[in-house]
């Protein structure tokens, strides 16, 4: 059963309008179709409904990761949902993982990690600045993942504390400038991840990840688009969620050396014996047949 300090998820089948609440004794939530009670959710179980004060009705729902991120309170950029699912399962986080981030914000990307390596894994997540970092622990404390969560308020300069990470991920404007120091904290063989918004900024990060030998680069870009749920009229819907950032992956390894790098192999000189005259060879030996 629902009780105050409960997250919840409000969601109107008559104008779709959607709300992420924590219920709080006594609160009232606004909305186009009436005002709506806290006092109301106590007591009753996700799935059911409840009514605005002028009738209309509100399915209960349970929030999801996904939504949480989307509405936190935010004093940045965040990192949306269509890129965070996709870092999560090519940075092969699971239970246990330990992720190195710099550029906390508002702890949206940090929730994420710190709800996927469970309570057996650690987010160990840098930013230079101390508003920054507070709004994103209140923002992991209200998902319940602060206490995998260490945040450190630095500039990285100085590197990170880390070594033998599972992964790495960097958003800052200027990320070429720190690959050597999410080599140094990464873990053989695995990734680093990288968001930027502009290509330029790919340029000049590929050209420091190929300095420092990281194997396997690639770089994309996602879109979502979603669609209308009217049976009778299915079709996207007005507005997509287009750009908003490139991720570049890759992953720590040793040297290799590629074939135009190879010594060329010394030539062969065959000698003719004197008098001896030359003569075409036969296919046989050419190898023809």
């Amino acid at each position: 059963m629902l009780e105050y300090g409960d997250l919840v998820f409000l969601w109107s089948p008559k104008k779709g309008d959607a709300f992420l609440l924590r219920l709080a004794k006594g609160a009232v939530q606004g909305s186009r179709l009436g005002q709506l009670r806290h006092d109301d959710f106590v007591g009753k179980e996700y799935g059911s409904v409840v009514r605005s004060h002028s009738g209309e009705s509100f399915a209960v729902l349970r929030p999801t990761l996904g939504e949480y991120t989307r509405r936190i309170k935010r004093n940045t950029q965040i990192v949306y949902p269509k890129e965070a699912g996709f870092l999560v399962m090519h940075l092969n986080l699971g239970p246990g993982a330990t992720v190195v981030e710099c550029g906390t914000g508002s702890g949206s990307l940090t929730c994420v990690f710190a709800h996927f390596v469970g309570p057996t894994g650690r987010v160990c997540t840098y930013d230079r600045r101390e508003d920054f970092s507070e709004l994103a622990r209140k923002n992991a404390e209200r998902w319940g993942v602060a206490d995998r969560i260490t945040f450190k308020v630095r500039s990285l300069d100085e590197g990170f504390d880390e070594r033998d990470a599972d992964a790495v991920f960097l958003d800052l404007p200027n990320p070429w400038d720190y690959i050597a120091a999410a080599e140094e904290a990464l873990a053989p063989g695995n990734r680093l991840a990288i968001l930027v918004p502009t290509t330029n900024q790919i340029e000049r990060t590929l050209d420091v990840l190929r300095e420092h030998h990281f194997a396997d680069p690639q770089v994309l870009e996602l879109m979502l688009r979603y669609l209308k749920t009217d049976p009778r009229r299915i079709r996207p819907e007005d507005m997509m969620v287009g750009h908003t950032g490139y991720l570049i992956f890759a992953s720590k390894a040793d040297p290799v050396v590629l074939p135009e790098e190879q010594a060329a192999p010394e030539a062969v000189v065959l000698l003719e014996a004197p008098g001896e005259e030359q003569k075409e060879p036969t296919s046989e030996e050419h190898g023809e047949f």
